[in-house]
């Protein structure tokens, strides 16, 4: 379970990518609130970090304590950019996507468990609170595989046809809420049958960056075109609201057309 979220976005695709507080890398001595960095993170663009997972101390100003590696990258050969982190604290181990494949890390011996590739490539995952099961979506691609967290198997596959992204497990674990960057609708999945059980919107364009209530009865969307945020009802699957930021255009947009490109709640 994520105790806390802090952002590190400089080596991030999203903020949802931090990793905050673990348990400590010793065998005893006083808890540490540690950060786990998956770099490349913007694109294959080292500069910014180089490859590996970075730790960092958050309670001794946020001091680099060491790297985990990920990926070697071959000579002459560019590195495999992180679509996606995630992580658990019951079974100690931390999960990172490039385009094509997932590699499982302990978390404190920073040994390599397993390392697998994916039909479709791989996208922005997410890790059931008990640590057994990954969702991971395709490259925005058609499905998203349902995934072993203890080996990397593949247990199931989940076709939406939504350009499959973004990815967050419900704190019971009962419900994955799965949004693709071609799709103005929020597939919700049951995590007993892996299905698809319900869909919230159709919003107002795609849904990009998107973040969902502690009971899961609300969902709050960031979608193209849009300076601000939508709001969808879980339970009765409809839009709600739209909060457009006013006084400001929108004005050119670097890589894609989502203006506003993070959301996130505070525990309360």
């Amino acid at each position: 379970m994520k105790l806390a979220k802090v952002r590190f976005s400089q080596f991030l695709l999203l903020i949802s990518l931090a990793i905050p507080m673990f348990p400590v890398l010793k065998a005893a001595g006083p808890e540490q609130h540690l950060l786990y960095v998956a770099s490349p993170g913007t694109r294959n663009y080292v500069e910014y970090g180089g490859v590996g997972i970075l730790v960092f101390d958050i309670d001794n100003g946020y001091k680099f304590i060491r790297r985990i590696p990920t990926w070697e990258v071959p000579e002459g050969k560019q590195p495999e950019n992180v679509k996606g982190i995630a992580a658990s604290a019951s079974s100690g181990r931390i999960y990172v996507t490039s385009l094509n494949r997932m590699v499982a890390i302990d978390i404190v011996s920073g040994k390599r468990i397993w390392d697998k590739t994916y039909e479709g490539g791989c996208d922005r995952m997410a890790i059931s609170p008990d640590g057994k099961t990954l969702y991971v979506p395709q490259l925005e691609g058609p499905s998203w595989h349902v995934v072993d967290a203890a080996n990397g198997n593949v247990k199931a596959t989940i076709e939406t046809k939504s350009g499959s992204h973004n990815t967050i497990y419900s704190a019971d674990g009962a419900r994955v809420y799965m949004a693709g960057l071609r799709s103005p609708l929020l597939s919700v999945a049951d995590t007993k049958t892996h299905t698809v059980t319900s869909t919230v919107g159709p919003f107002g364009n795609s849904i990009r960056p998107f973040t969902v209530n502690g009971s899961g009865t609300l969902v709050f969307v960031n979608v193209n075109g849009l300076l601000g945020f939508e709001v969808g009802d879980v339970r009765s699957g409809k839009k709600l609201y739209r909060v457009e930021v006013e006084g400001y255009k929108q004005g050119p947009v670097k890589r894609h057309g989502c203006p506003s490109h993070g959301i996130a709640l505070t525990p309360d």
